[in-house]
């Protein structure tokens, strides 16, 4: 049981944070907004998955313009 725990904890910090993200600006569990992707994804036979990687990639660039540029100076 202990490792099922572990591997939920690295999956959810290392995942693209799209559910997280979503639940805390609606103000809802990161779980409630997984279902709803998933039972999204079974009914509209897999465009949310679509939504989901462009607002994966949308954060992504988006924790990129947060950092700023770096040089190769930088290290």
């Amino acid at each position: 049981m202990r490792q099922l725990e572990t591997i939920k904890l690295f999956v959810e910090q290392k995942a693209f944070g799209v559910c997280t993200w979503l639940g805390s600006k609606m103000g809802i569990k990161t779980e409630r907004v997984r279902l709803y992707f998933l039972y999204a994804t079974f009914g509209t036979l897999g465009s949310s998955v679509i939504l989901y990687l462009i607002l994966a990639f949308w954060l992504n660039v988006k924790n990129y313009q947060k950092e700023g540029r770096r040089t190769v100076w930088d290290l």
